[in-house]
């Protein structure tokens, strides 16, 4: 089983900058893919960003430019760098761990941006 911790979400102004983390642990393929969703209220949940051990990165077209995600294979820990933030990125950011095994998904973070 693969246990996922996150932290960092908080409230900021618009503008603003917040980081989150999300370390992983259990039983953990060496080959992952490990990033972020998020769900505003009363939408659907949507990727945000995803990394994998060889380090290629994926973006959803909204934080291209102001979200960086990067990772620590030694502490299979995974990082989001959010510049920039909107109102419109407001919601409950969620880790996420794909690898051989199965898909898994943390508690979540509460990101609230105000304008």
């Amino acid at each position: 089983q693969v246990h996922l911790v996150e932290s960092g979400g908080g409230s900021v102004p618009a503008g603003g900058s917040l980081r989150l983390s999300c370390a992983a642990s259990g039983s953990i393929f060496n080959y992952n893919v490990m990033g972020w969703y998020r769900q505003a209220p009363g939408k659907q949940r949507e990727r945000v960003a995803h990394i994998s051990t060889s380090d290629t990165t994926t973006y959803a077209d909204s934080v291209k430019g102001r979200f960086t995600i990067s990772r620590d294979n030694a502490k299979n820990t995974v990082y989001l760098q959010m510049n920039s933030l909107r109102p419109e990125d407001t919601g409950v950011y969620y880790c996420n761990l794909l690898d051989g095994r199965g898909n898994y998904s943390g508690q979540g973070t509460q990101v609230t941006v105000s304008s």
